[in-house]
């Protein structure tokens, strides 16, 4: 099985198909680390809003790519980066996502994505406006019955001038949850508007602000997820985390070796590459549980490759990779992206994640992927 790709000059060559399918195998209750994966969203393509609009979104294309997740046993963590929230997923249809997922599926592990970001950065005139946006969104997801993940504040890091602040607003946030959180330290390299956050250019003062938060009112945070794509910062604050608080990679160039561990510790895992890599990760987890630690890295291995692709500077794009997977495997009928992001990647880029996905065993039905990928090679001149 074969199909002509471009390379760099446009030419075309023969790439062979060499992948063999990873057969799912769920993981099962329990098990050795807690994997949540972060869930694109599906594009409505007969919306007649523009592109540069609000998301309209295809709910049962939605839904149908979370009970894939479900089905495999994983946990979700819904509304966040990697659905847009904040790049074309606003407050109000977050909610209704966050709200249809729970209705779904009530029993299964479920974190959703609470934040500020109803309120414009450049509208936000003081703590307590973001102490206020935090609390709307904390109040209507535990309403519903959802448990919350933190999303780091555009607001908050523009108002905020000392480490003292970001303590005081979080201390006010979490003492209105009613049930432990995880929080969510994303870098500036997946939003650059949250530069600076923690009040600290350096990690290392970053890292004493949010070890300060957490220290004091740990009965409160499940965990942390860093977003920092360096797995040398996730270790070092993972070995100072109080006891009980779980540290979530966040590090989609790394996962594997983090998730195993060293002989201090380990880490759990919310990730958006775990939405494409999801029937690898379910397997994984379980070769991981019985013991193998070499079967979960053979698994899990041949996926960093592609996930350094996906997430490549500007890293904030990483979304059109994710969607592009996708269709290729079939979970939607279109490769259209709320805010048109499916344009934010060049051709070389999708044909090396092709190339990639097929090689880690990602693609499902590679004649499905080779039949869509020549669809979007037509799209670029290429018959």
């Amino acid at each position: 099985m074969k199909i002509a790709l471009p390379g760099s000059d446009g030419s075309l060559t023969d790439y062979i198909m060499q992948g063999t399918p990873i057969e799912a195998e769920p993981l099962g209750p329990d098990p050795v680390r807690v994997v949540l994966s972060a869930a694109h969203v599906v594009a409505d393509p007969f919306t007649d809003n523009d592109p540069s609009g609000l998301a309209t979104l295809d709910w049962e294309g939605t839904m149908a790519f979370r009970r894939h997740l479900a089905g495999l046993g994983l946990g979700i963590a819904e509304a966040m980066d990697t659905a847009q929230r904040g790049m074309g997923l606003d407050w109000p249809e977050a909610l209704e996502l966050i709200r249809r997922t729970k209705a779904e599926f009530p029993d299964a592990l479920l974190f959703n994505g609470c934040g500020t970001d109803h309120l414009m950065p450049g509208e936000a005139q003081s703590l307590d406006d973001v102490r206020r946006a935090y609390l709307e969104q904390v109040e209507a997801i535990q309403d519903i019955g959802g448990r919350l993940v933190i999303m780091a504040s555009r607001a908050l890091v523009r108002v905020a001038e000392e480490p003292e602040d970001y303590v005081r607003v979080y201390e006010d946030v979490l003492a209105a949850c009613d049930q432990p959180v995880i929080l969510h330290w994303l870098g500036d390299m997946f939003d650059p508007a949250l530069a600076g956050y923690w009040s600290g250019d350096r990690f290392e003062d970053a890292l004493e602000t949010a070890l300060a938060v957490i220290r004091g009112n740990a009965v409160k945070v499940d965990g942390i997820k860093i977003s920092l794509l360096d797995k040398e910062k996730e270790i070092v604050m993972r070995r100072r985390l109080p006891d009980g608080v779980k540290m979530y990679t966040g590090d989609d160039f790394n996962y594997p070796e983090l998730i195993v561990g060293d002989e201090f510790g380990y880490s759990h895992a919310l990730l958006g590459i775990f939405d494409p890599l999801a029937v690898a990760v379910g397997k994984a987890v379980g070769q991981l549980g019985r013991g193998d630690e070499a079967g979960f890295r053979a698994t899990l291995d041949p996926t960093v490759p592609l996930a350094r692709l996906i997430f490549r500077a500007p890293t904030q794009y990483y979304k059109t990779g994710i969607v592009f997977l996708a269709w290729l495997n079939g979970f939607q009928d279109h490769f259209v992206m709320p805010g048109g992001a499916q344009s934010m990647r060049p051709l070389p880029y999708f044909v090396d994640c092709f190339r990639l996905a097929d090689q880690a065993g990602l693609l499902s039905d590679p004649d499905r992927a080779i039949a869509r990928m020549r669809t979007l090679m037509g799209l670029y001149g290429i018959a």
